[in-house]
């Protein structure tokens, strides 16, 4: 049951239509405002992390991958899915970096968590601030497969990344909002920042 101003929105039944390993779709039957019930459709996903990793000269580090739903090379952050039990959401973000973009940091904040699109499915992205970076050793570092064997890393000065992003030229939902988060917490000096072990909602 979720409480909201006026209606408890109940959940008289699930029903699983698929299942995956990056998300589920179900259909549940929800109480509505007035007596009446509705079918309502949707993804549940294990969720998500990205990482707006700031160098020492304020350059943001973004990844470039394909991404088969909408057929595009994307523009993005290093980021990936909360798949491993038990995993820390800020320990999936440093997995992610280094696996991704070849880099450790020694400073971790959050910045933002969104839910990627609520009409659809219940997707948590939660965006982390990285700084201190330095390099993962040449031994120590990921072999690419798949999508990410074509990954490019670019550094882009972070006010440059969030004016591609109002040119249109990014268009990942998530990493358009890590960009714009970040750039607001540094112009606020920082003070919008949440510890990096914050709960999830």
């Amino acid at each position: 049951m979720t409480a909201t101003q006026g209606h408890n929105y109940e959940v008289l039944s699930r029903r699983k239509l698929y299942s995956g390993p990056l998300f589920d779709v179900v259909n549940d039957d929800v109480t509505m405002p007035g007596g009446g019930r509705a079918q309502r459709q949707y993804l549940r996903h294990v969720g998500a992390v990205g990482v707006v990793a700031l160098d020492a000269e304020g350059r943001v580090v973004l990844v470039r991958q394909y991404r088969h739903p909408v057929g595009q090379v994307l523009w993005e952050l290093p980021a990936g899915l909360v798949d491993v039990p038990g995993e820390a959401s800020v320990g999936t973000a440093q997995r992610e970096l280094a696996e991704e973009a070849d880099l450790l940091a020694d400073r971790w904040d959050l910045l933002v968590d969104l839910y990627t699109t609520p009409g659809c499915s219940n997707e948590l992205f939660r965006a982390f601030l990285a700084r201190d970076l330095r390099p993962v050793p040449d031994h120590e570092r990921h072999t690419r497969r798949d999508e990410e064997a074509e990954m490019t890393v670019r550094l882009v000065d972070l006010d440059e990344a969030v004016a591609m992003a109002l040119r249109g030229e990014i268009l990942n939902g998530p990493c358009v909002t890590g960009l714009l988060a970040a750039a607001r917490a540094r112009d606020c000096g920082w003070a919008t920042l949440r510890p990096a072990d914050t709960p999830r909602p």
